[in-house]
């Protein structure tokens, strides 16, 4: 009895009923949770350019960081608008003929036996492989952008005044540990600085390699001679996000595509592109950006991306490895571990 009266008033006890508070006012949100996200992932990932460029700026003369953090706004707020104005039209256009293009190719494949074993293959598929429920999805956020944009704003306005009351914003909050429930607070900002140092370091190490290869698939695919390459940098980049699966399930659209306008020659172009890309990302890329703890097993990959896509829909094929990263974290499982046992 003893024993049980001291495990409900450990910290441990105290973390997790704090966590299964949180999980529930996440679960309550509904789709708020993608504000809340969209601003997590801006405020972070703009955080660490402006700690960057202050640091290099620093060195040569003194700036401000307030002053740092606005000029990247401008100039990202700048340039969207440009790129709205000018290519909105274009990118919507080539995006919408993209997704049709392949929902065509699928639903009306060539009368080859391999490629009706193939998409018969993949209509039993009920993974992140699920071509026809992942594109219907896909299709459904393309027509409605307008929701889609109007969050993203919301999301890039939240976090342009989190960065700049950064400083303000920590000491309010800091008050929260010493009144009533000071316990609940204290366990938030574990969690938050758990949350940080892996959730968030995984998504930009996500972020830098789906932009290296979506850069790197463009230039091979514009050498190749394919059509709607602004389309298909998108959606590379967005595919790039999920781990290891993203890889293949961008072969798939590109080889339909590539069938359609160069038959089986495009088809193995494209399949030793992918090979040379995933081979730059297993090789070079992985290894710079990613820590050992983030290296994890293909199966353990698939798994979770599995279970997140379940639950979570195509978000959790983005947000499914850092959040299992970030579980390892709370769980303290050690990144190296020096002798490990063999299994037999």
């Amino acid at each position: 009895m003893t024993e049980i009266w001291n495990y409900l008033h450990s910290k441990g006890f105290s973390r997790l009923i704090t966590l299964l508070i949180l999980i529930v006012f996440l679960y309550s949100i509904g789709n708020m949770i993608h504000l809340l996200l969209f601003t997590f992932i801006f405020t972070f990932l703009m955080g660490r350019l402006q700690k960057f460029i202050y640091l290099q700026l620093n060195k040569y003369i003194k700036v401000n960081q307030k002053v740092v953090i606005s000029i990247i706004y401008i100039i990202l707020v700048s340039a969207l608008g440009i790129v709205l104005y000018k290519y909105l039209p274009v990118i919507t256009l080539q995006l919408t003929e993209l997704v049709t293009q392949i929902a065509h190719f699928y639903m009306n494949p060539p009368d080859i036996p391999v490629i009706h074993f193939i998409i018969d293959t993949l209509n039993k598929l009920n993974s992140p492989l699920d071509i026809p429920k992942q594109f219907g999805n896909i299709y459904n956020y393309l027509t409605d952008i307008g929701k889609l944009g109007l969050q993203i704003f919301l999301s890039l306005l939240l976090s342009l005044f989190f960065l700049l009351e950064k400083d303000k914003i920590a000491r309010f909050t800091a008050k929260f540990k010493y009144g009533k429930f000071s316990d609940f607070f204290i366990n938030i900002e574990h969690f938050g600085s758990k949350f940080i140092n892996s959730f968030g370091k995984v998504i930009e190490v996500q972020f830098l390699i789906a932009l290296t290869n979506a850069i790197l698939s463009i230039i091979f695919l514009a050498l190749m001679g394919f059509p709607q390459l602004i389309g298909l940098g998108i959606m590379i980049f967005f595919l790039g996000l999920i781990p290891v699966a993203g890889v293949i399930i961008s072969l798939i659209p590109l080889s339909m595509i590539a069938f359609s306008i160069g038959g089986i020659t495009k088809v193995l172009a494209v399949f030793i592109m992918i090979v040379v890309i995933h081979a730059l990302e297993s090789y070079i890329l992985n290894p710079k950006f990613m820590s050992a703890k983030t290296n994890l097993p293909t199966f353990f990959t698939f798994i979770v991306l599995l279970f997140s896509e379940h639950f979570l829909g195509i978000w959790g094929l983005i947000i499914g490895i850092p959040i299992f990263i970030f579980i390892l974290d709370m769980l303290e499982i050690p990144e190296n571990v020096e002798k490990v046992p063999k299994v037999k």
